[in-house]
This record gives C-alpha cells, structure tokens and sequence, in this order.
C-alpha cells in the first residue's frame, strides 16, 4: 500500500497542527504518513519561477505524491467560507491525473481551522470535497460513532476535523479536536488497507 498524503496549506500553523495529528492516527495502524504542503501564491507570482522548498516542515507537493498515495487528507484554513487559494490554484493544476483518472477509487478525507466559532469551517471542508469528487476520490468523513463529536465545543464536524483558534490565534489543537483528527487518520488508513485490499468496510 502506498503512504497516505496528507496535503495541506497552513498560513499561521493551525491547520498544520490539524495535519500532524491526522499523521498520527495514519501511523497507529502501522500506515506510512507523507505530509506535503503547498507554496503561497505569492511566491508563484513574485518569482515567476517554481517556488524554492521550504526551510524547515514538510516539502511541496508534486503530482507524483498524489499518483503513488493510496489516500489523501486535505486541509485547508477557511477564506470567507471556501479553502485558501494556494490549495485551489495546486488543485487546478491536477487535471493530468483527472485524465488519467489516477485518484479514481481512492478514499480522501478534509479538514480545516478558523478563528472563529462561526467562521465558515462546513462550507470550507464541503468546498473541498468537491474537486475530489471530480477526481472520483471516496470522500471518507467522521461518524458519530466518535463519541467527541457529541460532545464537542470546540472544533470538529462529521464532514471533517476542525480547529477554532478563536481571539487568541492559538495554534495548539484542544484534546478533543485532536481526539477526532487521530480518528479521522485511523479510519482514512483503514478504509484506504481495505480498498487495496478489494474489500470493502
């Protein structure tokens, strides 16, 4: 089975925190985790040129991690209620695996962070989900058979983990959000060990 991708855009370090503890549930069920990020668009557009990699955290993501994943978790802070435009602008640059239909059958989960209770996080993941649907990706989500998400005051929906850094910007996940990343890691491994698999769960 191929690692599981874990791609995502932070611009303070929230979502970033999302991602790692998505890598930790990937990894308890002894699946590889490959966290990849995105450049800002400004470097894109200053540069004119491909974006140097990062001095420190994970590499930018090519096309080639999404062929050789076996799953994907996306991530993405929330802008006015869709995902950041760094994310969107990489995904708009996929449409040679769409033809090759290269993430058909395989399972993808989103997840995302604001600084507010409010601030748009459902239509974000649901904003997400749509170019992997297009990709014929299986959109894998969070049931409630996760006994935090009946509970929780703080981040996390059944469409995917979630994280409110609410007035002070805090980058640092509450248990209970991070409760429910390690489940949604868990569960998208599980589904993706499965489907290699040919079987379904």
């Amino acid at each position: 089975m191929g690692p599981v991708l874990i791609l995502y855009y932070s611009r303070h370090g929230a979502t970033a925190s999302l991602a790692r503890a998505i890598a930790l549930g990937v990894e308890a069920t002894g699946a590889t985790a490959r966290l990849r990020t995105v450049p800002p668009l400004v470097t894109i557009e200053e540069n004119n040129a491909p974006p140097v990699e990062p001095e420190s955290g994970p590499p930018y993501v090519t096309l080639q991690d999404l062929k050789e994943c076996s799953a994907l978790a996306l991530g993405s802070p929330t802008r006015f209620g869709n995902m950041a435009a760094a994310l969107k602008h990489f995904l708009d640059s996929t449409s040679s695996l769409w033809l090759d239909g290269a993430l058909i059958n395989k399972p993808a989960c989103v997840f995302t962070s604001s600084s507010s209770m409010h601030g748009g996080q459902e239509s974000t993941l649901l904003s997400m989900m749509l170019p992997l649907l297009h990709h014929g990706m299986v959109i894998c989500g969070l049931p409630y058979s996760e006994p935090a998400l009946h509970s929780t005051t703080e981040g996390g929906t059944p469409y995917g983990p979630t994280h409110v850094a609410l007035s002070q910007h805090s980058n640092q996940l509450t248990q209970t959000e991070k409760q429910l990343c390690i489940a949604q890691g868990k569960r998208l491994a599980t589904l993706a060990a499965s489907l290699n698999q040919g079987n379904v769960v």
